[in-house]
């Protein structure tokens, strides 16, 4: 027995077999159901030659499937490489490139470009395609959209269902250990993703409930959770994200171990969301910031939606603005809200309970997790009042995969406690707290200021005529940078730039306003919701080499 994610999840199954552990659309599977299909599913990658430390792609949508991958592949000591499937082939390309997958599965509607890759990966040894059904929903990150494109021909691999009628449901693996390890690739919001190692002890403590997130303290052993699952009927959580991003992740995973039953969607959609939250009374819900939690407070007061049964909401992962805390309080005054900060290489980093108001101070005011703070440009901690990278240390990641550069780059050495430092930038403040700014990389540089896009997207929300925005520096002549945003007007509505500016100017200083504003139709946004900055640059290039030509 071992603090490793297939036994944690083997355990919960021991407990309440019976109990249902996943949702997703029409069906639902029971603890030991899942379990056995999951055996079923590493039986058959085995029989590929899939063993401890080989890669295996999931490249698919949120499905009951996709959960047993992620527990199949863990149960062999094998390693998970979650896939955007919104990748075009060249993406894929590269991924299957970068990360050495020896066996991939995926929803069978990606099968032409399966079939177009994968004779450029001589790694994978086979393939599974998942039956994803007549009728697909590619998804943003606040409604629906065009339908499912049409495979045509046979797909690469095995069936899914065939490959697990075919298999053993025993579960006769071998021992595993705590040193047994975990991959996650970033979502490559600003360039291309980069696969985290952590040990699974490590990332357990820090993502899966090993910790307590409120009081810090480490749980006993591996029996907590599942014992406190047999002792209670257990939660219903809603995890809105895609499986790809870690958040979704480790919301299904911590789930499993505690006995509760887990909620998916294939693709985001509000009202879809709230009918799953009436029909199967869900207690918990965890989206990813307002890019999820405004179309859904929208949905909700569009129609009499039985909300009664939520309990709680949790964000992370995303700008969680406070006009839009403010309206899911509003909408649900009886939750409890946190907002939770956090990246694929430190994990948790802070938490902070929402209260309606609650001031703005440039980003999410949290308190520090375990072992977490703020680093100087001299490597030292900086004091209240200050600005620095946000650091972790205690259970932090190995490196990045293939990567002994950035990793390098990723760790400092703090009073002889090694620290993963991102490069997120934060401010202590007065009581201890810490407020998260930004990622450097995405700062605005500005006549010498640093603007941080998330606090400008904040403040431009605030206006009632703007569903979405997104910031970004452009090239200025006299300024180095200036502050550019890209607005979603509200449905309907005819935006006041001037109007607009009077808010931002209200809520930010002069130099923070954008002095370029373009109106869109959509936000670029991954399928988690979290901003595409290389999409807003693409945006951006495109409307400036039009101004310059006069096109």
């Amino acid at each position: 027995m071992a603090l490793n994610i297939a036994d944690l999840f083997e355990h919960a199954v021991d407990a309440v077999p019976d109990r249902v552990a996943v949702i997703c659309e029409e069906r639902q599977v029971t603890y030991r159901e899942l379990d056995e299909r999951a055996n079923r599913l590493a039986h058959h990658l085995a029989g590929l030659g899939v063993a401890r430390d080989d890669h295996v792609g999931l490249y698919a949508r949120n499905s009951i499937e996709a959960v047993e991958t992620l527990l199949a592949a863990y149960k062999l000591r094998a390693r998970v490489v979650n896939i955007n499937y919104r990748y075009v082939e060249r993406e894929l390309r590269h991924m299957l490139g970068d990360a050495d997958p020896v066996a991939l599965v995926y929803d069978r509607q990606y099968a032409p470009l399966v079939a177009a890759v994968l004779p450029g990966a001589p790694l994978v040894r086979g393939a599974v395609a998942i039956d994803d059904g007549p009728a697909d929903r590619e998804t943003g990150a606040g409604g629906t959209g065009a339908g499912r494109t049409g495979v045509g021909g046979s797909a690469p691999g095995v069936p899914y269902d065939a490959a697990l009628a075919a298999a053993s449901p025993a579960r006769d693996f071998g021992p595993r250990s705590n040193d047994d390890i975990y991959l996650l690739y970033t979502g490559g919001t600003t360039g291309y993703p980069k696969g985290v190692l952590w040990r699974q002890e490590d990332v357990w403590r820090t993502l899966g409930g090993g910790i307590d997130f409120i009081s810090g303290q480490p749980l006993a052993d591996e029996w907590v959770q599942s014992r406190n699952a047999a002792s209670g009927p257990g939660l219903v959580r809603f995890c809105a994200a895609p499986l790809i991003h870690g958040s979704a992740q480790w919301t299904a995973l911590a789930g499993l171990f505690s006995g509760d039953t887990v909620v998916l969607q294939r693709g985001f959609d509000p009202h879809d969301f709230w009918r799953q939250v009436v029909r199967h009374k869900v207690n918990v819900m965890v989206v990813i910031g307002d890019a999820m939690a405004r179309p859904l407070i929208e949905a909700l007061s569009e129609a009499d939606y039985d909300a009664s049964s939520v309990v709680a909401v949790s964000s992370n992962g995303g700008l969680f603005s406070p006009v839009v805390k403010d309206a899911v309080l509003a909408a649900l005054p009886s939750v409890v809200v946190t907002d939770a900060i956090g990246s694929s290489e430190t994990g948790f980093t802070g938490i902070s309970f929402v209260s309606a108001g609650g001031q703005q101070l440039g980003g999410p005011t949290v308190r520090p997790g375990p072992h977490t703070i703020v680093l100087g440009d001299d490597g030292h901690p900086v004091g209240p009042g200050q600005t620095g990278r946000i650091a972790r240390g205690g259970h932090v990641p190995l490196g990045y995969y293939k990567d002994a550069e950035k990793t390098a780059a990723m760790f400092a050495t703090v009073d002889g406690e090694r620290y993963v430092v991102p490069g997120d930038l934060a401010r202590v403040e007065e009581d201890g707290s810490i407020t998260l700014l930004g990622r450097g990389n995405t700062c605005v540089n500005t006549g010498g200021e640093k603007v941080f896009p998330e606090e400008v997207e904040a403040a431009l929300k605030e206006h009632p005529d703007v569903f979405d925005a997104l910031v970004l520096g452009i090239p200025d002549e006299r300024l180095g940078q200036r502050v550019a945003a890209i607005v979603r007007p509200r449905d309907g509505a005819s935006l006041d730039l001037a109007d607009l500016e009077a808010v931002v100017r209200a809520r930010v200083a002069g130099y923070k306003v954008p002095r370029t504003v373009w109106l869109a139709d959509q936000i670029g946004r991954t399928p988690s919701g979290k901003p595409d900055y290389g999409w807003a640059r693409r945006f951006a290039d495109e409307r400036l080499a039009a101004a310059t030509t006069g096109g």
